[in-house]
Parts: structure tokens; sequence; C-alpha cells
């Protein structure tokens, strides 16, 4: 059982997983990063400093007037926090355009890498099919020498 646990760790498969998932958080860090920090103060700017954030509606319960919604939550009111969810779409919106860009430049970099000049040259062609049966044919034809 180890020596089969053994063979599935080291296929290539699982390790290129494990790297993936690696890269894949780091780069979750970054492109958050971008969002957060660089493209929301943007975007605040533009729409006058509104934060949806902290948008929500009381269902039941007392809540104070100008409470956050942390506040809110806190004080166990039934709350319906759609300002949240609003930024969750923003910010999918924005990381997606964002993973895209980067994507879409990734594969201009790759492919301009990639020149005319690396291309490899066909290789050279081998004989063809009848020229393989008519060889062959000619031997046959030879009479052995005894």
């Amino acid at each position: 059982m180890f020596k089969e646990f053994k063979t599935f760790i080291a296929r290539g498969n699982v390790i290129d997983l494990a790297v993936g998932i690696i890269i894949g958080a780091a780069f979750t860090a970054i492109v958050n990063s971008i969002v957060k920090d660089l493209i929301n103060p943007i975007i605040g700017l533009i729409v006058g400093g509104i934060d949806f954030t902290n948008l929500y509606w009381v269902m039941s319960g007392d809540v104070a007037a100008n409470a956050s919604l942390d506040q809110a939550r806190d004080s166990g009111a039934a709350i319906f926090a759609y300002g949240s969810f609003i930024m969750a779409c923003i910010n999918f919106l924005i990381i997606a355009f964002v993973v895209f860009m980067i994507v879409k430049g990734v594969n201009k970099v790759k492919d301009a890498a990639i020149t005319k000049d690396e291309v490899v040259p066909n290789a050279p062609a081998g004989p063809t099919q009848e020229e393989l049966l008519v060889q062959i044919r000619d031997l046959l034809a030879q009479k052995p020498t005894v």
C-alpha cells in the first residue's frame, strides 16, 4: 500500500497540481491586492466614494440608525446585507477582468517569443511506400549466391 501511495505521489500530475495550487494561492493574493489597493479606490473616486458594503435592510430586530453592517450583525437582528453582495459581484467582475488582462498579456509575450526563426524545419522525407515496395521486390528478386 505504501508503494502504491509513493507511485501515486511521484506521478507528474499530482506534483503539477500541487505546484498549481501553491502558485494559484500566491496569484490570488496579488490579484486581491490589485483590486483592493489599486482599482477599488479609483472606482470609489469615480462614484463619489460610495461604499456598498454597509448597505443593508433590517428585516426584524433593533439596530441603531447609523449602525455599520458589522454592528447590525452583532446586534443579532435579521438583516438583508445586499450591499455586501453588490460589492462581491463588483469585485468578481474586476478580478475576472484583471485576470483576463494578465492572461492576455502573458499570451502575447508567449506568442512574441515564438518567432519564425525558431520553427524547426521539416525533417527530410523518408522513402515513399512505393519506393519501399520496389526495394523489397528487388531484394526478393535477387538470387541467393551459394
